[in-house]
């Protein structure tokens, strides 16, 4: 998918050419490749192409995560208002005129509060009332909090110049990868990368999230540390996908879903393939999203389109092996 993605766009490059471009940047000498071909690999399409893989594979790693540690096949950063919290956040870095790092700052902190609200909503009506499915709860809350933060990014865009500002926040808010810059990159792969550590290492024990509290507790684990650390790491990684291309839906909720009926449940398995099957996803998407049309196809409208009736039927598939 990486071979093709290079490959492909109004500026086709062929296999051979791809391998000479990357010889001659490592080794020296002169490639055999048209005119301009270093700068269209090396710095449009190849940075944009490793922020699809990059962003593709942190949203399928964090709704793993959260549907782990939520013990709920329904969560992902967009139905948890995760993605709309950071996206709240950077609309108003946006509007703000602030560079890219202080943009990814506020992206953190909106999805962080986001989560946090969400989570202590639902936790607080099914310890108060009780007798509520806390699944159902913790949907519901992320579904209210997730549209009480849409008409804040709204009322970001009403209050935005309608001639600079509204235009680049609207296009943002669609996800693209068009303007990926090498310095965009050099931002948020160390933060997806130090945000994926945690899970990583933390891998067999997160397992332990799947069970009741009081099981996990008897099996010598800190859950509220264990739970902080897995929801500030999904958060951070999903904030700074945000931060860099926009609203991208599905890859956190589908991906997850498609790698259990593969692997199961088990984490240490489970991650790893998430993020490899969601990059390459969102890889695929990019490059159908650039390709098939005169302008480009925005992802985040593809993933919807793509993801609907994939998760449809992955449901079906789930509904056949429980009979």
């Amino acid at each position: 998918m990486v071979l093709l993605a290079l490959s492909v766009g109004r500026f086709p490059l062929s296999v051979l050419e791809l391998f000479s471009l990357v010889g001659a940047k490592l080794f020296g000498g002169t490639a055999n490749a048209p005119e301009n071909a270093d700068l269209v690999l090396f710095s449009i399409r190849g940075p944009r192409i490793v922020a699809a893989f990059a962003v593709g594979a942190a949203l399928a790693a964090a709704g793993a995560a959260y549907q782990n540690l939520f013990r709920n096949p329904l969560v992902s950063p967009d139905i948890l208002g995760v993605s709309s919290g950071a996206a709240l956040g950077a609309v108003v870095g946006i509007l703000m005129a602030l560079p890219i790092v202080a943009i990814q700052g506020l992206a953190f902190v909106g999805g962080l509060a986001a989560v946090a609200a969400i989570y202590l909503i639902g936790n607080s009506l099914v310890s108060k009332h009780g007798g509520h499915d806390p699944v159902l709860t913790l949907v519901l809350a992320g579904v209210v909090i997730g549209s009480l933060l849409g008409s804040g990014i709204a009322l970001t865009k009403y209050l935005a110049d309608p001639y600079n500002q509204l235009p680049a926040i609207t296009y943002w808010l669609l996800g693209s990868f068009a303007s990926i810059t090498k310095k965009d990159l050099a931002v948020a792969l160390p933060i997806i990368v130090i945000a994926t550590l945690p899970l990583i290492a933390l891998r067999w024990r997160i397992n332990l999230l799947a069970l009741p509290d009081d099981e996990a507790r008897a099996l010598g684990q800190d859950v509220g540390r264990l739970r902080l650390i897995v929801i500030v790491a999904a958060t951070l990684m999903t904030a700074a996908s945000v931060a860099i291309c926009g609203i991208v839906g599905w890859v956190g909720l589908v991906v997850p879903h498609a790698v259990r009926l593969l692997v199961g449940a088990e984490f240490s398995r489970l991650l790893p393939l998430a993020m490899l099957i969601g990059g390459t996803f969102m890889l695929m998407v990019d490059t159908i999203g650039r390709s098939i049309a005169q302008i480009e196809v925005p992802p985040g409208v593809l993933t919807a389109a793509l993801g609907t009736p994939v998760f449809i039927w992955l449901m079906a598939a789930t509904f056949r092996r429980a009979r």
